[in-house]
């Protein structure tokens, strides 16, 4: 059986308590019966993401492949979905599902991401060529992104007047007007959702391969604000904040074939609503202490610009 890396079994339990205690315990048995059933055997170190495992196996043609299990949860329900709609074009190919389990077998791709690539624009053209290529007719069933409109703008004025925070009204008037200009009248089709650098893997089929979608039903240049957040790191010690964001939303638009404008007023949004993130859970790379002051405060910083207009 395999053995579930601690770091995940970790973060697992201080999210989910005992329901994630509980699953945890359960998850060796579970990956046990997919691979008899699915005919595969284990071929690497188990990996993990932030809510699931990845265990590469081969499968009984010798191809490989990799098993994927997450904790169960409302954002993974239309994971599966979304690869069958893709068909393998711009993301790995689904081979087997397992909806009541969250499981599936997939194509594997390598662990290298375009996070690791240091040319920005090249991380920026990627994400834009397969956004495009991800934005096809949406699928029966999906969540629509125009459906959580109501919620983001009562979380917006909710967290303006109860938290700490450094935006002009200016900047959290123009989140709003994207929600309810942009976001309550969206487009039939598929988003990939989390279509940042880090769900963008290697591989050998394509040179670049999205994974981990949320599968929604809405506007594409709603990911070059998820895209820009997952380059933020990168443009804290910008000289030019203002040039440097609009390099990456310019470059993003062009290789998506998508309006600009539409693109940096969804990144707009996604920057405040990262600020206020940010004061309220910390992030990923930083839960508390000067590091998360800092990076809340770039961020507030980031939002400002962008609703300068680049």
């Amino acid at each position: 059986m395999i053995v579930v890396p601690e770091e995940f079994a970790r973060s697992t339990i201080d999210r989910e308590g005992e329901a994630g205690v509980a699953w945890l315990v359960q998850l060796p048995l579970l990956v046990d019966e997919l691979l008899g059933r699915w005919q595969c055997a284990p071929d690497g170190e188990v990996m993990h993401g932030g809510v699931g495992v990845i265990v590469p196996v081969r499968r009984r043609s010798g191809e490989s492949a990799v098993v994927k299990v997450s904790f169960p949860h409302p954002g993974n329900v239309h994971e599966p979905d979304a690869f069958v709609a893709w068909g393998g074009r711009g993301a790995v190919r689904l081979h087997e599902r397992d909806d009541e389990r969250f499981a599936m077998l997939l194509e594997r791709a390598r662990s290298t991401t375009l996070a690791e690539v240091e040319d920005g624009d090249e991380v920026a053209a990627v994400a834009g060529r397969l956004n495009r290529r991800l934005a096809v007719p949406a699928p029966p069933g999906l969540p629509r992104l125009s459906t959580r409109a109501g919620a983001w703008e009562a979380g917006l004025r909710e967290d303006a007047d109860r938290l700490s925070h450094a935006m002009p009204r200016r900047v959290l008037d123009a989140a709003v007007d994207t929600v309810r200009v942009l976001g309550r009248e969206q487009p039939d089709v598929l988003v990939h959702g989390d279509l940042h650098a880090r769900n963008i893997l290697r591989a050998e089929r394509e040179p670049w391969l999205a994974v981990d979608p949320k599968g929604y039903a809405g506007d594409p240049a709603y990911d070059g604000g998820t895209l820009l957040k997952s380059r933020a790191l990168a443009l804290v010690g910008a000289d030019d904040l203002r040039g440097a964001a609009g390099r990456v939303l310019d470059v993003f638009a062009e290789a998506a074939e998508l309006d600009r404008e539409r693109v940096r007023r969804w990144a707009q949004f996604h920057a405040v609503q990262a600020a206020f993130w940010g004061r309220r859970h910390g992030f990923r790379v930083a839960r508390d202490g000067p590091r998360l002051d800092s990076l809340t405060e770039f961020a507030e910083r980031l939002a400002g610009v962008l609703t300068e207009g680049l």
